[in-house]
């Protein structure tokens, strides 16, 4: 191993180490800005739960994330504090060329190829909790899961959700809330507060010493109207409500409790949509059918929201390869397409990406990688989408939040900027657990 492999290692070997584990609550908003909570009067937002963080607890002034900054990587590296070409999560949904997979995600935790908190905590002797954290569906160490699974949104989801979540949870609950479960695919804010009633109701029957909670109707409302709108404030400001609901059922059932509030990624505002299959069609390297279907294809764009892995089929094809670099090259080059780069294989491992790809196309803020596949979709088009992310990390807009406050805590600490492959450490800390594989070291909260 390489001195610089061992540096992480070594500082969390001399990082100071919490007296005794505390019980953890932690907390996801998707899409949460920074700067929404540290500079809420300015931006008009009411969020008093949120800011009790700032004043009670220790807070990042900024969280720099994974490539790409999407969901369900983020959040496996939140659970993992390794990049996604390590823990294996490399984009949201799974590589479908041809679409047989009817839109799959990466829902299933047995893809996750490192430890998460859930095992570490379970093997530490700490009971376990979930509640729609991604990538969770039979995930190791969980005591009780509601995993995040969906599939058409119609009825059969709730039996499916019933056969792999833990038996009896989700009936035991609903009887406890008087309410239905949301369904998996609703992403709205009524979703979100069904959700948390659900966590509420969990803390009060099993308190569990480690629970995750997923809140996701933000992100949906930033991804219809775009960050920083009138629509995604206040959306923003009925989830504070949520939190404050969720931390006093957790401190009411774990006076001594530390709760954690993270979030994956920020977002870009944007106008254009490149449509990479449109220029993939064009080249040859992807054929479609008399349906409009894909045939058969050489090269293939893994689109992620800000940036695209490109696949080839035989990765080794020393001829595909270069046709397929000549063509990005020659996107890249006219500015109206909005490339900022193109990666190859020795500067994807850098950035820790997908090792799957063969190329990384990275978008300018404002471009996102559009959905539109057909024959007749065009290149270039305003896109419907008004904000996105899943971009190379770095730009400011794009970081990430987090925020603990409780036992052993200290009040009012800025942290500073801070690596996301460090706050699984520090979580795994806090509960007297370890994750010897994370990538950073443990941030010092005292």
């Amino acid at each position: 191993m390489k001195k610089a492999a061992l540096l992480p290692f070594l500082l969390a070997a001399v990082a100071p180490v919490a007296a005794q584990a505390e019980p953890l609550l932690l907390i996801s908003i998707d899409g949460l800005r920074p700067g929404d909570v540290l500079e809420a009067d300015r931006r008009g937002l009411s969020l008093p739960h949120l800011r009790r963080f700032l004043t009670d607890g220790a807070h990042a002034s900024g969280v720099t994330g994974v490539a790409p900054t999407l969901t369900y990587p983020s959040h496996t590296t939140l659970m993992t504090g390794v990049s996604p070409a390590r823990h294996g999560i490399v984009a949201n949904s799974s590589f479908d060329p041809t679409n047989i997979n009817q839109g799959g995600w990466y829902w299933y935790a047995r893809d996750i190829q490192v430890p998460t908190l859930w095992e570490a905590a379970r093997k530490a002797g700490l009971s376990t909790g979930n509640i729609h954290w991604p990538v969770s569906v039979a995930a190791r160490g969980v005591t009780w899961n509601l995993p995040q699974i969906w599939r058409t949104g119609h009825p059969d989801d709730a039996k499916l959700l019933d056969a792999l979540a833990t038996p009896g949870l989700k009936a035991e609950l609903e009887a406890a809330t008087g309410r239905p479960y949301a369904m998996g695919i609703d992403e709205s804010l009524s979703a979100d507060q069904n959700r948390g009633a659900f966590a509420t109701a969990l803390i009060g029957a099993h308190r569990p010493d480690f629970l995750t909670v997923y809140l996701t109707a933000l992100d949906h409302e930033q991804h219809a109207m775009g960050p920083d709108t009138p629509e995604a404030r206040r959306v923003l400001e009925q989830i504070d409500a949520i939190v404050g609901d969720l931390v006093a059922a957790e401190t009411k059932a774990h006076p001594d409790a530390v709760i954690a509030l993270v979030s994956d990624h920020g977002f870009e505002a944007t106008h254009t949509g490149l449509n990479l299959f449109r220029a993939f069609i064009d080249a040859g390297l992807i054929t479609l059918d008399k349906d409009g279907k894909v045939a058969s294809w050489q090269a293939m764009p893994w689109i992620a929201g800000g940036s695209a892995a490109i696949m080839l089929a035989r990765p080794d094809d020393a001829a595909i390869a270069a046709r397929t670099k000549a063509l990005l090259d020659r996107l890249a080059a006219n500015p109206a397409n909005g490339i900022a780069a193109v990666l190859d294989r020795p500067a994807i491992a850098k950035v820790g990406g997908n090792p799957q790809a063969s190329f990384l196309v990275n978008l300018a803020p404002g471009f996102v990688t559009d959905i539109f596949r057909g024959a007749a979709a065009p290149l270039l088009a305003r896109t419907p989408v008004k904000g996105m992310h899943g971009y190379l990390p770095g730009p400011a807009h794009l970081e990430a939040t987090f925020l603990i406050m409780g036992k052993g805590v200290a009040k009012a600490k800025d942290l500073g900027r801070i690596d996301m492959r460090a706050i699984a450490p520090t979580l795994a800390r806090v509960m007297g657990a370890a994750l010897p594989d994370a990538e950073g070291a443990p941030v010092d909260l005292q």
